[in-house]
């Protein structure tokens, strides 16, 4: 039996033991809301990352801190269980509990995204229902890699539209690359944005020729494209992109609301002015130091961020000393 399927399998269980305990003078950006939007992702949503205590354990009570200071954060919504989140080291009842503890905590108004993604069509559908049962929205499906030369376009679409046509919840697609080794191809995308319960894809990619085609190609369609990563949030958003699934926002929340504010307000000097603070802090973040960096960094601005699950390894003292560095050169501290 494949390894997602086995991981599925204890999802009902988990679920059902859950059940019992527990929106002037300046040009403004526009994103143009088709007819059949049911749900609008228009804003900032950061990936939040997974605390775990010494041991190792996920620590709840130290997610729902972080959960509090957020609150007071105009983010559109949440995500779970992206790759910040360190997902694939969860256990599957984790993954639910992760999804229920922040449903109980997050205000109504606010869409909690849950990451979903197996590498078979059929644990994936699986997941995505439990998801949704435990109290996600919407589902973010990545892209199935493991056997990434067989990932056809035609495999692509085929695996996404059975997700979609089984899922209680709209999916949004999720290419990420540097994870994967797989972007999902631009011929695909258009080709899904065509499913009636598939709401737009969160574009890691960072190629922005790629995403204005997106949007370009899709503007008929029912499809609002997520920028990836903070470094290239301001150049998406003038591309026509919807909102920013951003890991810095677990550090710099309300810079990134900020600009995704100026933005629309077409304040754009301001909003290059803030983009270019932001470049170096999020690279550091993201493809320097990754989630250990990440989690250091919250550390510095009151949440929690704690150790991450082995394999990943703690940064070691000067590379800590260069993310501070990195930080303090562009005046965040």
């Amino acid at each position: 039996m494949a390894l997602s399927n086995r991981l599925a399998l204890p999802l009902r269980p988990a679920l059902a033991a859950l059940r019992q305990a527990a929106p002037g003078q300046h040009r403004r950006l526009s994103t143009p809301s088709g007819p059949g939007h049911t749900l609008d992702l228009r804003g900032i949503f950061p990936p939040l990352t997974t605390p775990f205590s010494p041991t190792q354990e996920v620590d709840y009570a130290r997610l729902e801190g972080n959960l509090r200071r957020y609150a007071s954060i105009p983010f559109r919504g949440l995500v779970v269980l992206g790759s910040n989140g360190e997902y694939p080291y969860l256990a599957p009842h984790e993954r639910l509990q992760m999804v229920s503890c922040v449903r109980r905590a997050l205000p109504r108004d606010r869409l909690l995204l849950a990451g979903s993604g197996c590498e078979s069509t059929q644990a994936t559908i699986e997941l995505t229902v439990s998801m949704a049962e435990a109290g996600a929205d919407v589902a973010l499906v990545v892209t199935p890699c493991y056997y990434r030369g067989a990932m056809t376009s035609a495999a692509l679409v085929q695996h996404y539209t059975e997700v979609a046509d089984a899922s209680p919840i709209p999916v949004v697609l999720y290419s990420v690359p540097a994870n994967t080794g797989l972007d999902l191809p631009l011929e695909a995308v258009l080709a899904l944005a065509q499913h009636p319960n598939i709401l737009g894809i969160k574009d890691s990619g960072g190629d922005i020729t790629r995403m204005g085609l997106m949007v370009h190609k899709t503007r008929q369609e029912d499809f609002q494209v997520l920028a990836g990563s903070a470094g290239f949030l301001l150049a998406s958003y003038a591309l026509g992109a919807s909102g920013g699934v951003c890991a810095l926002a677990n550090v710099l929340g309300a810079p990134l609301c900020q600009l995704d504010h100026l933005c629309r307000e077409g304040r754009w000097q301001e909003a290059r002015d803030l983009q270019h603070r932001l470049i170096e802090p999020n690279v550091a973040v993201t493809r320097r130091f990754g989630i250990p960096g990440l989690k250091k960094a919250m550390e510095w601005f009151g949440y929690y961020g704690g150790p991450c699950r082995a394999p990943l390894a703690p940064l070691s003292p000067p590379q800590v000393e260069e993310l501070r560095g990195t930080f303090s050169a562009n005046s965040w501290l």
